[in-house]
């Protein structure tokens, strides 16, 4: 339980967004057609690079079912519909397209589904979850790290899209590679009310899979502002397998004996 125990820990300040839009991927419907990506011009041009040295945004629109184990949990995300399935010891949850939902034996789950059934999905599917509808580009100031320079691109969202459209996030890339290398976030979830608090990840650890370059490993940093300080612990993502194949609904709708849920209230 220990990767459970540092997601609970980050739980205050890690958003949550993906509402909007190991075991074999059941490939068991019809291979969707291929996707053809025409309207790269609504992104900057150095967030298309950041796209090509991931695999390319196409590529990844070509994807529909990401899976992944993180400790004890094995994660499996729709990547057009949005929704998850999340299974977990003596637990299983996830969210249908409407509706968050718990299976839990007693007391075994003790996080917020809400919160948690996307949380570490979002982050593990970057850069390319700045690449949605809705999303507003900027220029943001370098930011510094053991002597490093890293360019970025601030992003917000358009109001009224997604369920925490006060965050802001920020992209910050290896100017020589264009990788990504860190990301900064900030945190509207359950106060409704923008940040100035701005948390980092450190995206350090790549593998490549299906074409793409995903994280094999993110870790949150300590940080005063845009100063980055001491390392945390890293969350290790594993068996990491995607497929053009989309699940069954069934298999993300809610067990009988499973009981539809929402966010805890902030004390």
């Amino acid at each position: 339980m220990k990767y459970m125990i540092v997601v609970l820990m980050l739980a205050s300040v890690l958003s949550c967004k993906m509402e909007n839009k190991a075991k074999e991927v059941d490939t068991e419907l019809a291979k969707p057609k291929t996707e053809s990506i025409t309207n790269l011009e609504r992104y900057p041009e150095l967030l298309i690079k950041v796209f090509e040295a991931h695999g390319g945004l196409a590529n990844w629109k070509n994807q529909r079912t990401l899976v992944f184990k993180l400790g004890e949990e094995l994660h499996t995300i729709d990547l057009h519909s949005r929704k998850d399935r999340i299974e977990g010891p003596g637990y299983v949850l996830g969210f249908d397209g409407e509706k968050v939902w718990l299976q839990s034996k007693g007391n075994a789950y003790k996080g917020d589904p809400v919160f948690y059934h996307n949380l570490m999905s979002y982050f593990f599917s970057m850069p390319f979850m700045l690449g949605d509808k809705g999303i507003v580009y900027d220029d943001t100031e370098d930011i510094v790290y053991q002597g490093v320079n890293y360019p970025g691109i601030a992003i917000r969202f358009k109001s009224g899209v997604g369920t925490s459209y006060k965050d802001e996030y920020f992209l910050h890339y290896d100017p020589k590679t264009f990788e990504m290398a860190w990301l900064g976030y900030t945190v509207s979830y359950r106060s409704g009310e923008r940040s100035d608090k701005v948390n980092w990840i450190g995206y350090h650890d790549w593998e490549e899979v299906n074409g793409l370059r995903v994280p094999m490993a993110l870790t949150w940093y300590g940080s005063e502002g845009r100063t980055i300080k001491e390392p945390k612990e890293p969350v290790v993502f594993e068996q990491v397998a995607f497929s053009e194949h989309t699940k069954q609904d069934s298999f993300f709708e809610k067990p009988n004996n499973g009981v539809f849920v929402e966010g805890k209230v902030q004390d």
